[in-house]
């Protein structure tokens, strides 16, 4: 369980997402229980992004001329993670697809071609391709309304989900991602500013 999801902020971002729908009755999984409902993929990728984090931690200890070691390296597990990522994409999807829009360490606000009942559980596979982030999770829906449509095009909801079971390194995922989000929007925008200045 997530002891203060209110303490995380959320950032807007593209992302694909696929849900199940989670039996409450059987009550929600233990951090091993989801560790083991975890694809082989996803454990793969996990303990990867948690090495390659460790091991660079370590050279930034380093004095000055290790800075373009840990950038290749840096480069390198980029790489890595990007292969192992498209993969588990690859991978026949369990559940139905949705659309992100938002996420941060609390929680993601999704668009859904089907609509989806306050209070229930789905299990969440969630993966952000521009941060390299793919993770399993239990959520549950706080609220979920349709979208108004101007045409007859199909109808939409548009839904926000709070994570219930998810582990402590993917918060921490999710926390970095929302940071460098974050920062490449500030960024954009002070480009933005300083062309408008020109």
């Amino acid at each position: 369980m997530i002891p203060d999801s209110n303490s995380y902020f959320s950032v807007p971002h593209s992302f694909n997402a696929y849900l199940s729908l989670w039996d409450a009755s059987k009550g929600l999984p233990s951090e091993d229980e989801l560790k083991d409902m975890q694809s082989v993929g996803l454990k793969l990728l996990t303990e990867v992004k948690s090495l390659e984090a460790s091991c660079l931690l370590q050279l930034r200890n380093l004095d000055n001329d290790a800075k373009a070691v840990v950038d290749f390296l840096k480069l390198q597990s980029r790489k890595v993670d990007l292969v192992l990522q498209h993969v588990l994409e690859k991978e026949v999807q369990e559940g139905k697809h949705v659309k992100g829009n938002q996420f941060g360490g609390s929680g993601i606000n999704i668009t859904s071609s089907f609509e989806l009942t306050p209070g229930q559980y789905y299990k969440t596979h969630i993966y952000l391709h521009a941060e390299v982030v793919a993770l399993l999770c239990i959520c549950q829906v706080m609220q979920c309304h349709q979208i108004p449509q101007d045409d007859d095009s199909a109808p939409q909801w548009q839904c926000e989900l709070e994570f219930s079971q998810i582990l402590e390194d993917d918060i921490e995922q999710l926390v970095k991602a929302s940071l460098a989000v974050q920062q490449k929007m500030l960024k954009k925008r002070k480009q933005h500013i300083d062309k408008q200045r020109r």
